[in-house]
């Protein structure tokens, strides 16, 4: 089912949770709402499942295949809700907890108890917990609760599965196993899915396009790859993941930091701007001595190298800090040892000018 949200805005007293948000969600993709804390994600998913009410306005809509939903009750919607924290049934079995929804359905509406039976064990055998039916949520983990909670939304067969960090509750490698094990079943149920996350990690992964949320607006809608490589704010490129800050100048339409010149020629910005280099820590070479290009000198005050890759604090001349990722084989070649004198350049950055973007 394609969605469409046109011109939301939501407010709780003074509080501005949404603010003229449009967005199109098409039929079979699984996006990721990602933000910090209050940028209004898990408003848009309650507005998009009913659950909360867009302010009034003429112009607003929640169309679901064209048909405006806004007004419509969360029961006429269709959509399948899993929650951070389970909410499973404790008193009921985890075949009772997952074939909840149908049976609450009105009598004419109900399958027949065969039926039940049926969808019940074949979501078992999707979520892989086969003989599991008989046990209470009590007696499961973290990751097998979370998943009897995304088949419980699966069994009334939803048009759209709406995800409120689903995995926030868990430890990072259940988390990880269980993203892409998300991922496998939406391939297989090709069902429209909205997954909420303040985690970049999760949603570069498992997504095909994420929406980047910040105070109440959209700041960026993209592929994985374009928002992540090609940040459209200041504010994207900060929160996706590690990332080195510089502060420059424009100088005859270029931006220069310390004796580096950065980023594209753009003549119509004034000399004297100052500039924001962002370079993630990847992407800055480390050198024992200057090279052709120009380069920074820098002191080394930490190496951490427990990871696939060491991760080399340093200090400029400036005293600003930076972090750059080198592999354990430059790590090797390069013999760094705390206090050692360097020279770093980066490779790729990306620049930010007030009014601008270079």
């Amino acid at each position: 089912m394609s969605i469409e949200i046109k011109n939301i805005s939501k407010s709780f007293g003074s509080f501005t949770a949404l603010k003229d948000i449009s967005l199109k969600i098409e039929n079979g993709e699984l996006i990721s709402l990602l933000g910090p804390s209050g940028s209004g994600k898990t408003t848009l998913l309650r507005v998009i499942a009913g659950m909360e009410s867009p302010d009034p306005n003429p112009d607003s809509q929640v169309l679901f295949f064209g048909e405006d939903v806004a007004r419509k009750p969360v029961g006429d919607r269709k959509v399948g809700f899993v929650f951070q924290h389970y909410a499973l049934f404790k008193h009921m079995s985890v075949f009772e907890n997952i074939a909840f929804g149908l049976r609450v359905r009105p009598r004419s509406q109900r399958p027949a108890e065969s039926a039940i039976r049926d969808k019940v064990h074949s979501l078992l055998n999707l979520i892989q917990l086969e003989g599991f039916g008989n046990r209470f949520p009590k007696q499961l983990s973290g990751g097998q609760r979370q998943r009897v909670a995304l088949a419980r939304a699966l069994a009334i067969e939803p048009q759209v599965l709406l995800l409120d960090e689903p995995f926030g509750a868990l430890d990072a490698k259940v988390r990880k196993g269980l993203r892409d094990w998300l991922r496998s079943l939406h391939d297989e149920l090709n069902t429209t899915t909205i997954l909420v996350t303040h985690d970049q990690e999760e949603a570069l992964e498992v997504s095909d396009r994420v929406v980047v949320m910040n105070q109440a607006r959209i700041e960026q809608v993209g592929a994985p790859d374009d928002v992540f490589h090609q940040p459209a704010s200041e504010f994207v490129i900060d929160f996706l993941g590690n990332v080195n800050v510089f502060h420059g100048r424009v100088n005859q339409g270029q931006p220069v930091l310390e004796n580096i010149q950065v980023g594209g020629s753009r003549e119509s910005i004034p000399d004297g701007e100052k500039a924001n280099v962002y370079v993630r820590p990847n992407d800055i070479s480390i050198d024992r001595t200057p090279t052709g290009k120009s380069s920074m000198a820098a002191t080394v005050t930490r190496i951490n190298r427990a990871g696939v890759h060491a991760k080399i604090s340093l200090e400029l001349s400036s005293k600003e800090e930076i972090r750059v990722d080198v592999s354990m084989e430059q790590l090797q070649e390069l013999h760094l040892q705390l206090g050692d004198s360097v020279f770093v350049h980066p490779n790729k950055a990306r620049v930010f000018v007030p009014d601008f973007t270079i």
